[in-house]
């Protein structure tokens, strides 16, 4: 049995999580954040072992085999996954983890944890979701097409959560957030 935390951020790519998260985080460094592995290519500026760790699809797949993944799922092309030890080390030591993963991921998740705190950004409209993913200047038009595509699928979902922030005005859905993090009924799960 843990005597930490779980909780599961999820929402769709460009709605925001990863720059909500970062903020929560600076507010309470206390929270551990889940480093995901993923075979996808670093965008620039990113280091391994800091926003993911990058591996090969051979290695991946090993990790699959080897049961070294808590979960793990492919989303656009490349898979993304959570290693298993890391997490289970800081919930037994009491810790709050932060799992900032995919909808089949989460899922995954909730099955070996059905306590964990489940909390869905989404973005205020599709047609801003669309307008931040183009504003990434990083994908290409069929990559975005997909994750649109996949963000329509995520969105159908989201009330499988406990909680849903729409990020549509930042400071607010932080807020929100924290709030939900921090809650009186969360820290008694």
């Amino acid at each position: 049995m843990h005597n930490g935390k779980l909780i599961i951020l999820t929402g769709p790519s460009g709605v925001g999580k990863g720059t909500l998260l970062r903020s929560l985080r600076q507010r309470h460094p206390e929270l551990y954040l889940s480093i995901s592995a993923t075979t996808r290519t670093p965008r620039s500026g990113e280091v391994d072992g800091q926003e993911y760790y990058f591996v090969s699809r051979d290695r991946f797949l090993e990790m699959v085999e080897n049961g070294e993944l808590l979960e793990w799922a492919e989303f656009a092309g490349n898979y993304y996954g959570t290693p298993r030890v890391s997490i289970e080390r800081q919930l037994d030591r009491g810790e709050w983890v932060i799992l900032e993963i995919e909808l089949e991921g989460a899922r995954q998740v909730r099955r070996c944890f059905p306590d964990a705190l489940s909390i869905f950004v989404l973005p205020p409209s599709l047609e801003e979701l669309e307008r931040r993913l183009r504003g990434r200047n990083g994908d290409s038009e069929s990559a975005i097409e997909r994750r649109l595509q996949h963000a329509r699928e995520e969105i159908a979902a989201s009330d499988e959560f406990d909680v849903r922030v729409v990020n549509n005005d930042f400071d607010r859905a932080l807020q929100q957030l924290e709030e939900t993090v921090f809650s009186d009924s969360v820290t008694s799960r």
